[in-house]
């Protein structure tokens, strides 16, 4: 009985949400599993695409299907479980079945297409000479602007052209040559007999397998330490004294570095109390959810490095999200050391092949814990024992474009499929994940003091701003905080500076007329950047030279204001010009590896100061910093978004935990213009528990989350009159199918109302329960497909992290 297969296709709209159906040829049924990747045939013409295998089933009739044209895959790269998650993430972020697929997947994983046009009739000669050049098929890239598309398209229509598409994959495995012989030793001393003598370099192989008689070996190997050329090695090859083979290897990112095993240390009576917790809910096989709630230094990472021993103890495996911006080679170091080998690295530091190896590592069971960012919630891991996130509040957890899915959310979803527990960490818990555990909805974990001894929480002042301009201090550094890096240099101890803006100034303006000089694609103006001496746009990438003058009033008084990292760099330099100083931010980080090199020379001592922007405020241990210096509090606070206190007290409380963590006494400096804000001064003594009521009474009476749910609409388009009509419509939908009691806010402009040419829209709704929201949210989702030819675009998030 002929068989066929329900393929989800490579075409993201929501008629491709339902599989189609294809045939299985005969001589592919043992190669087609539910899970594997196919090139199918789609549409009328040879277009050809990827596709996703769900369903395998017999049937009698099979009505003309078209057959699969190959398997790109030898077994399944999604399983059953990661199936049923891509149909809850498709239903809960409305998106399309294809997307949450293909994001489960590393990028190299992504299949691309090529296009050649076809000769398949009767084409006039100049064409055939000036397109084809006698070929029977030509690369599209290599003749899509020729000057005779027009007739290509009449040809076409005529069926004398035709376009054929190739699905490619990128998916390569890595490879090197070994060498090995089967030749017994008497018979290559035999050989060795029978050489002149002024072969030198056959003598030094067939030495060397003399005395290696047994094992493989790559090829690049003896080219490099045996001094062997590969010549003589291809000629022994030939002459059937060597064996040559292929052999398959990871590309891994970590090959060069030695990780010296540490053994468990001894927890205290808190870090005991929540290691039982989590290992009783592992045995028992129960899908808890719970919330470690842990100071600064409270010891969070050795308690989840102890849970998961004890999950493989029990022949189990394990997941550890870490935010991006805190995967830094210290956390990194700790599980590689703990666990060695088992221990599979994922996130975008990683080249593409070296994270296909990783995901190859884990699919075939080589590595039992997935320690990664965002995406590593995907990791294909069976028989999960527990998944933990750490520094669980990070909003980088909630993914920008479609899916827009939250790792917390699919994390629990797992839990949940594997009946086991999921661990949410954080020194400063999001207020939806702790209103959760006070309803017990998760389990309330506490460490409430720093796990060594001698490490107490350091020092904090905050900086009044004001009253420094009363008393003539104009730069970035108040006198108290100069004071105290002058100290810190003397006493040889390090210090960490953190302005959370990079770039030299903010804007760049002419003192004549006022004008600003602005990002074309964008509502927004433009980054001064001294290293690359340019204007940028950080939103879309635009960059221009320096203007000389004003491009209005071509007045030469042009001045920049604000202050970025790397402004601060220049002016400490000034300041303090014995101090060493090592920047980290997004310029300076760009290059594969230099992060690591960047904490390295800082953990070494080798700089006195490490200045940079949030991404130096967690994650980092450094026993000998015993400084910190936050140089504008303010720049979250201002936002036009109900989570920038709670964003400021998470950041000031998180970088300020990077002060004291040896046996030295840490310190704390906060400068601010805002020296009264709750955040500012509730973070002064980590009170986590007294901001967290205060900000929920503010969250209460302003009806937002976790009292009420949020999700936002955003329609963009290049025209914004088309942007704004289409908002007004959904706005009106939504209004007509939702209870009196939803909250609409808008249709209005973001605030960030043009970016990359495009207009932008938003509305956003507030609701506690609403029986028609999903439905209507469909309805919108799918009528949206019909505007996408005209330019516009329609999304729709859940609960999202930023209004901006």
């Amino acid at each position: 009985m002929p068989k066929i297969a329900h393929v989800i296709v490579d075409v993201p709209t929501m008629q491709t949400d339902q599989p189609f159906t294809y045939l299985i040829p005969n001589d592919m049924e043992e190669a087609i599993e539910v899970g594997v990747r196919v090139d199918v045939p789609f549409g009328n013409g040879n277009r050809r695409i990827q596709g996703f295998v769900v369903d395998i089933e017999s049937k009698q009739e099979i009505d003309n299907l078209k057959p699969i044209k190959a398997v790109l895959d030898l077994h399944p790269v999604v399983n059953d479980e990661l199936l049923l998650l891509a149909e809850e993430m498709a239903k809960t972020t409305f998106s399309f079945k294809i997307t949450c697929l293909q994001t489960m997947l590393p990028s190299v994983m992504r299949s691309t297409y090529k296009k050649w046009l076809v000769s398949v009739g009767d084409i006039p000669p100049h064409i055939e000479e000036e397109v084809f050049l006698g070929l029977a098929e030509r690369d599209w890239e290599e003749i899509k602007d020729t000057p005779y598309l027009s007739e290509l398209h009449r040809l076409r229509q005529e069926g004398a052209v035709d376009v054929r598409y190739e699905v490619t994959t990128k998916n390569k495995v890595k490879t090197m040559k070994v060498v090995q012989t089967n030749l017994p030793k008497e018979t290559l001393q035999d050989i060795q007999s029978h050489i002149r003598k002024n072969a030198h370099q056959k003598h030094k192989l067939l030495d060397f397998f003399i005395s290696e008689q047994t094992g493989e070996f790559s090829v690049k190997e003896l080219v490099e330490h045996h001094d062997l050329s590969r010549q003589v090695i291809k000629e022994a090859v030939e002459l059937g004294w060597l064996v040559q083979e292929e052999r398959e290897v990871y590309r891994d990112p970590y090959k060069d570095r030695l990780f010296q095993q540490d053994d468990a240390l001894v927890l205290n009576e808190e870090q005991q109390v929540a290691l039982d917790a989590v290992s009783q809910s592992v045995s028992a096989h129960q899908n808890d959810v719970f919330l470690l709630e842990g100071i600064t230094g409270s010891g969070k990472t050795e308690v989840y490095l102890q849970a998961i021993s004890h999950v493989l103890e029990e022949g189990k495996t394990a997941i550890m999200l870490v935010p991006e911006i805190s995967l830094t080679p210290q956390t990194v170091t700790r599980f590689k050391r703990r666990f060695g080998d088992k221990v599979a690295v994922l996130h975008s530091g990683l080249s593409q092949g070296e994270k296909y190896d990783e995901w190859r590592k884990i699919e075939r069971k080589e590595a039992q814990v997935v320690v990664g960012a965002r995406s590593a919630v995907f990791a294909p891991l069976e028989n999960i024992g527990l998944i933990i996130i750490d520094e669980e509040h990070e909003t980088s957890y909630k993914q920008d474009e479609s899916p827009r899915y939250h790792a917390r959310n699919l994390a629990i979803w797992r839990g949940d499929y594997h009946k086991c527990p999921v661990l949410l960490g954080s020194a400063t818990p999001s207020l939806e994940s702790r209103a959760r555990a006070q309803k017990n909805v998760y389990q309330l974990l506490t460490l409430t003091k720093r796990a060594s001894d001698n490490a107490i929480l350091p020092t904090v002042s905050i900086v009044d701003m004001r009253a420094e301009l009363k008393q003539g201090v104009t730069g970035s550094f108040s006198t108290p905080l100069l004071h105290e890096l002058t100290e810190r240099l003397e006493k040889k101890e390090q210090s960490v500076l953190m302005l959370n803006r990079r770039g030299y100034s903010s804007f760049m303006m002419c003192r004549d007329c006022g004008y600003v000089l602005p990002c074309p694609n964008c509502d927004i103006s433009l980054t001064l950047h001294m290293d690359t001496k340019s204007m940028k746009c950080h939103y879309c990438g635009h960059e221009e030279s320096i203007p000389q003058c004003c491009p209005i009033c071509d007045s030469k008084k042009i001045r920049y204001y604000g202050t970025g990292t790397q402004k601060i760099e220049e002016e400490l330099q000034q300041l303090l010009p014995e101090a060493k100083i090592l920047r980290m931010d997004v310029d300076t980080t760009r290059k594969k590896g230099s992060h690591e090199r960047l904490l390295q020379q800082f953990g070494a001592q080798e700089a006195d100061i490490l200045l940079g922007t949030q991404m130096i405020a967690k994650g980092l241990d450094f026993p000998n910093v015993t400084l910190v210096g936050v140089l504008n509090a303010d720049t979250a606070l201002n936002l036009p978004d109900f989570r920038s206190s709670e964003r400021t007290f998470q950041l000031l409380t998180q970088v300020s935990g990077r002060a004291g963590r040896g046996d030295k006494l840490g310190k704390v400096l906060i400068q601010t213009f805002n020296p009264e804000h709750y955040a500012i001064t509730l973070a002064k003594n980590q009170h986590y528990e007294a901001f967290y009521h205060h900000e929920m009474n503010l969250r209460r009476q302003g009806k937002y989350p976790p009292y009420y749910y949020t999700v936002q609409l955003v329609v963009s388009h290049e025209e914004e009159i088309q942007a704004a009509k289409k908002m007004h419509e959904i706005a009106k939908k939504i209004q007509s199918a939702l209870s009196p009691q939803a909250i609409i806010l808008g249709p209005t402009p973001k605030p960030m109302a043009r970016m990359n040419r495009r207009y932008f829209y938003q509305t956003v709704v507030k609701y506690r329960f609403e029986e028609n929201l999903n439905q209507v949210l469909q309805e919108i989702l799918q009528e949206s497909q019909k505007d996408i030819r005209s330019g516009l675009r329609v999304s729709i998030d859940m609960e999202p992290q930023h209004f901006i």
